[in-house]
């Protein structure tokens, strides 16, 4: 392989839906991985290259493979110089074409393959129907890993039951009510009107799971179909992770695609990109409504790209529930009304775990080649809105050739707060949560400031003051901790 600097281009992108009665019939992961990496090579006209990938990524997922990249090699008759696999966290999908990028440019690789599938709507019904899903064999381990997992919930958060998604991303969201001097009912309009936009996005995605049409009074009104599940989120506010989708991503240097024969419509070029992470736990951030790696790392890849954020066309912003893309709209300064997603988002899409930023690539890429001349910006988050990858594309080659920088120097130097695992006494509700069983409220959470400003939680079950959460607000309401967590609440102000 040559030395230097080449041009990495994306070539080649395949999505894969698989909807079947039956699950016994239901192609595994890996199966829906090597569907979805030969259509990329079909994708590109050059389906020969598969077999010339010097490395192959794949996404983390819920299934129980080793090293599925080199069983996917050996069933392409590849020999990779590597496989690479990478932690829990939907940034990675973006962080792989990152690190496959910055690989190519160097002259290290001249193939590489990126791919990711789960079966989630398979495994949901072979439970139910108390059948077992066969699954191949893929031992080993990555080559490579992109990063090492690290923990997500604070001890102050365990203590206190805190280990849903759904709760985390919808205790943001009372803080980002509570910024935005929002009314409750106010807030659950613009949130739902938000996520309709993205459900009409998905209506004109032939790769989305979801393609039936919502309003947003349907997205956003609690119903027997669509239960309550962490309030104000309904069930079509979250990510939807009962699908079966893959994706598979082929990548090289712009001399391997040219001595392949790939057809100059199909190139797609990452012209720059950018990589931070805010604190992993929640407990810490200085603010819930605020992303200061989002903030960084966004308008370092702008000013890398060349480009504002008003000349950028298209948009997809990591969007498991609504908080997520309003943090990164926010940080990036896109107005709410611009549309925000190419897929229609983990809702409607579908959010196949990790490799969800697989399909917003695929899909952006398609978005692009229809028009040449325009740029859209993809963006990764892992963990509660705090791993964050950012690029942003072109089927224009850059004038700069790809740039990349890692921003994590500047986020680190930024003060946090400091969190209690136990309390005993006055606090002030920062954020909350009413989080739902079966469509019935369980257990409120609440983000709690103490006077000199250390954070903490407190809980209640108590079914008035549940209900009362939901038709009024309590961020800014004080009250206090009894050392165990249990939250006991003033009476509103008058």
């Amino acid at each position: 392989m040559s030395s230097g600097q080449s041009i990495p281009v994306l070539v080649g992108v395949g999505q894969i839906l698989q909807r079947l009665d039956d699950p016994r019939e239901a192609a595994e992961p890996l199966a829906l991985m090597l569907a979805a990496l030969e259509r990329a090579g079909e994708d590109a006209a050059a389906p020969k290259l598969l077999q010339r990938a010097d490395a192959i990524y794949v996404l983390r997922g819920a299934w129980g493979y080793g090293d599925p990249g080199r069983e996917i090699a050996r069933r392409l008759g590849a020999t990779p110089e590597e496989t690479v696999g990478t932690p829990y966290g939907g940034n990675f999908s973006q962080a792989c074409v990152i690190d496959a990028a910055r690989e190519i440019q160097a002259g290290r690789r001249g193939v590489v393959l990126v791919t990711g599938a789960e079966n989630g709507r398979s495994v949901g019904q072979a439970q139910r129907q108390g059948v077992e899903l066969p699954q191949s064999e893929a031992p080993g381990t990555p080559d490579r890993k992109l990063a090492e997992d690290k923990a997500i919930f604070h001890d102050a958060e365990l203590a206190r039951g805190m280990n849903s998604a759904g709760d985390i991303f919808a205790i943001i969201e009372s803080a980002i009510r509570f910024a935005n001097g929002e009314t409750l009912e106010a807030h659950v309009e613009r949130i739902a009107e938000l996520w309709a936009g993205f459900n009409a996005v998905a209506r004109d995605n032939p790769h989305a799971w979801i393609r039936q049409a919502y309003s947003a009074q349907e997205i956003g009104q609690a119903s027997p179909d669509n239960p309550m599940i962490s309030f104000p989120y309904t069930r079509l506010m979250n990510a939807n992770a009962r699908v079966d989708m893959g994706a598979g991503l082929l990548l090289c240097s712009l001399e391997t695609a040219r001595e392949a024969g790939v057809p100059d419509e199909k190139l797609v070029f990452l012209h720059a990109a950018t990589e931070a992470n805010d604190a992993s736990f929640l407990s810490t951030r200085a603010e819930f409504h605020r992303s200061p790696a989002m903030r960084i790392a966004g308008a370092r890849a702008l000013e890398l790209a060349g480009k504002s954020v008003e000349e950028i066309d298209h948009f997809d912003l990591y969007s498991c529930f609504p908080s997520s893309v309003e943090v990164a709209a926010a940080e990036l300064g896109i107005p709410e009304d611009r549309a925000l997603t190419v897929t229609g988002g983990l809702t409607f899409g579908g959010g196949p775990l990790n490799s969800y930023g697989l399909h917003a690539i695929a899909r952006m890429a398609e978005v692009l080649r229809e028009n040449r001349t325009s740029t859209g910006l993809v963006h990764g988050n892992g963990g509660w809105l705090a791993k964050h990858a950012i690029g942003i594309y072109s089927a224009e080659p850059p004038s700069k050739g790809f740039r990349y920088e890692n921003l994590q120097a500047q986020v680190d130097a930024l003060p946090l707060r400091e969190a209690l695992v136990e309390w005993e006494g006055p606090v002030t509700i920062e954020a909350y949560t009413v989080a739902h069983q079966k469509g019935t409220p369980r257990i409120a959470h609440a983000a709690c400031l103490t006077d000199d400003g250390r954070r903490t939680w407190g809980t209640t079950s108590d079914p008035a003051r549940m209900d009362a959460m939901m038709h009024e607000e309590f961020c800014g309401r004080r009250g206090d901790i009894d050392g165990h967590g249990k939250l006991r609440l003033d009476e509103a102000p008058a």
